[in-house]
């Protein structure tokens, strides 16, 4: 009976065979290259900044055309509700003063559907929770010739844009 050497590789075993060292290298390897991909890309998500900014405060609404005289048009995706008398044109909030809902134009002026707060036309509180007017903001008039609110300008109330 013949002793073999602890680092021998038995005689049956060739060399392209796949012995438990090679395999357990092979899956260290690959568990080792997976750590490193997916921490990368961990990485990359955590660096990059999150930040939403939300909607413009200054944005185009169209030509003066498009709001013939008499026109109070609610833009719902902007908060505003554009009002036009004559040859002059205004921008109200259509956002209640109380919790920021969004009001909805009515016959008398602006109602809030969730606490019943009621404005006039000219954004004036005159009924329910609300604790202040309707915010006025500043309308203007780009240089290619389209209206243009700007809702970080707050304007007095009454204050129209003349087009």
């Amino acid at each position: 009976m013949t002793m073999k050497k602890r680092n021998e590789a038995p005689a049956e075993q060739t060399e392209g065979q796949l012995t438990r060292r090679r395999l357990l290298t092979w899956l260290s390897s690959v568990g080792i290259f997976g750590s490193a991909l997916i921490s990368l890309v961990a990485n990359a998500f955590f660096i990059k900044p999150r930040a939403t900014y939300g909607q413009p405060n200054r944005f185009s609404i169209g030509k003066p055309e498009e709001f013939p005289a008499g026109t109070r048009q609610a833009l719902d995706g902007q908060r505003v509700c554009v009002i036009r008398e004559g040859e002059r044109v205004c921008a109200i909030s259509t956002t209640c003063t109380h919790l920021g809902c969004i009001v909805a134009p009515s016959e008398t002026g602006f109602a809030c559907p969730c606490h019943g707060s009621r404005f006039d036309q000219d954004g004036n509180v005159t009924g329910g929770p609300a604790p202040k007017a309707l915010a006025w903001y500043k309308v203007s008039l780009a240089p290619n010739g389209e209206l243009e609110i700007d809702k970080g300008v707050e304007v007095k109330s009454g204050t129209y844009f003349n087009v």
